[in-house]
């Protein structure tokens, strides 16, 4: 006869565990996006504001490009987004970028999007002003 075990039996650990695993699959998967530094962060701010606010709105809000709020992207995967920064879409008004900005400037640019873009609109302050 078996002794009652004060752990749960092994098929439902093995099911709390595979559980616990799924969840914390995001975490782990979650990118920590390295910050420009402070002038590059403005020139990449700028660059969205007027590049590529030229084709999707001086808001972002859309205009001849869909729009690049970040409620307008919650539902689109990150790495379609850099891909489309970094390629463009061919047969499309939507130009490559890179060369103006580099991959990695990509993934901020659409991870700032995502978040919601920084509203100063990239201006740099009057005391670096040069």
């Amino acid at each position: 006869m078996k002794t009652p075990s004060s752990f749960p039996p092994p098929r439902f650990r093995a099911i709390l565990f595979a559980a616990a695993l799924a969840a914390t699959g995001p975490l782990l998967a979650a990118e920590v996006v390295p910050e420009p530094d402070p002038l590059r962060t403005r020139e990449l701010i700028h660059i969205v504001r007027q590049d590529c606010g030229s084709c999707h709105g001086l808001t972002l809000a859309g205009g001849l490009g869909p729009a690049l709020t970040a409620a307008a992207l919650a539902d689109k995967p990150a790495e379609g987004l850099v891909a489309t920064i970094v390629s463009g879409r061919p047969g499309t008004p939507m130009p490559p970028f890179l060369g103006i900005v580099s991959e990695a400037e990509a993934v901020w640019i659409v991870d700032q999007l995502m978040r919601g873009f920084p509203a100063d609109g990239g201006a740099v302050p009057t005391a670096q002003a040069r």
